[in-house]
């Protein structure tokens, strides 16, 4: 099996997993509780709080647990809409590509009276950060742009789009979900109020994620209990996860240039050979991208035959998100940068790992081209397409 879908899962690093059981094993009393068996748990919290805010350049009271990268979505976005509305601010600037978790929040928010603005993010999937700041009113209580697209893998220029946040006073959130660990961060040099993380990104475990808040940031609650993560997630803390985060994020953060330079040179073997398919398109730009990201539009199929016949030849892909792909609509993205419906129901996502080698890039290339080929043969669409009885797009 070759695994090219790391945007919707990774596996875990060994070192994380076994971190993951000694701790679920030495560490299973009640943080909360005040004698020595708890208290080593809490110690345990700690340490790995204090290993995740060095790697992005915060201070360990910045960083709030969670599940993971909708909760923390969610929590950030609730929390600088609700502290907007208590000033009089109800204007949120996002953009069209976001994740399902920003947008969706986004909606709710409008049903209760915010003004949404979601800017174009163009044929490259970049946004502009001067139509950030024309976007920006006296009333507008934050800003959220993700990091990095989890379908199509663009990377935003969040400095100058944060530069810009601060010196408007407006409070800037970035779902940095597929960026943490594999991009370096700086919360401070990137003046970023909010971000977003998932540990399974990065090789941790599924159910773990963290938030950072700004100090003096205003949190709302999202659960409501006890006085875990300093009263703003009641809940016993998963004391495995998030030890095994910590691993995981320190690993990935260590190796970042490294597997960057792997990655980025097997991606652009893979653009430049999927390429060669007649009538294909890469989606984004093809240098602002994530080390591992490729996606392609192929006119004239459908991507859900794609997906299952790459399966038989023993490749794991996805058409885009893993959150929407049981979904037959077209991506948002994809048409948020300008694909029309029939072209974007045709989409490949690959977003391969560290770990990939030359022969199983060429190997998915081969396969992509057969399959491709095949699909085309029996599609009443290409025939109409050949024939002229329609216009080629791509």
């Amino acid at each position: 099996m070759i695994y090219a879908d790391n945007a919707a899962t990774t596996q875990m690093y060994p070192e994380a997993l076994k971190t993951m059981s000694d701790s679920a094993r030495e560490f299973w009393g009640n943080p909360s509780s005040l004698y020595s068996h708890g208290q080593n748990a809490k110690d345990l919290i700690e340490k790995s709080r204090e290993e995740i805010a060095a790697v992005i350049g915060a201070q360990p009271s910045e960083i709030y647990f969670t599940s993971g990268g909708t909760e923390s979505d969610n929590q950030a976005l609730l929390s600088a809409a609700y502290e907007g509305k208590r000033k009089g601010r109800m204007h949120i600037v996002s953009t069209a590509f976001e994740h399902h978790a920003v947008l969706h929040t986004l909606e709710k928010l409008k049903k209760e009276g915010f003004e949404i603005t979601l800017l174009d993010v163009h044929e490259n999937g970049i946004t502009v950060p001067s139509e950030v700041e024309s976007a920006i009113r006296s009333d507008t209580c934050l800003v959220s742009v993700m990091y990095a697209n989890n379908e199509i893998g663009t990377v935003q220029p969040i400095a100058e789009i944060g530069r810009i946040c601060k010196n408007r006073n407006v409070p800037f959130h970035t779902d940095a979900v597929q960026a943490v660990g594999h991009i370096n961060i700086d919360v401070v040099k990137d003046n970023i109020d909010y971000l977003s993380a998932s540990a399974h990104k990065f090789h941790g475990p599924k159910g773990a994620g963290f938030l950072y808040a700004r100090k003096g940031s205003k949190l709302e609650n999202l659960i409501n209990g006890g006085a875990q993560e300093r009263g703003k997630r009641a809940g016993t803390e998963n004391i495995p996860c998030i030890a095994a985060m910590a691993k995981a994020l320190k690993i990935s953060s260590d190796k970042i240039a490294e597997n960057a330079a792997v990655t980025s040179k097997m991606r652009d073997r893979l653009i430049a050979g999927l390429s060669e398919i007649p009538h294909s398109a890469l989606n984004g730009d093809a240098d602002r991208r994530l080390p591992g990201n490729v996606s392609f539009c192929f006119e004239g199929i459908e991507g859900e035959s794609l997906l299952l016949l790459l399966d038989d030849k023993g490749i794991c892909a996805s058409s885009g998100s893993a959150c929407t792909s049981g979904s037959l609509d077209p991506s948002h993205v994809l048409l948020a940068i300008g694909r029309v419906h029939d072209v974007a129901h045709g989409s490949l996502r690959l977003s391969i790992g560290e770990d990939i080698t030359t022969d199983e890039v060429d190997y998915i290339i081969r396969s992509v081209k057969q399959v491709v080929g095949y699909l085309r043969g029996f599609s009443p669409i290409w025939r109409d397409l050949v024939s002229g009885k329609k216009e080629f797009i791509l």
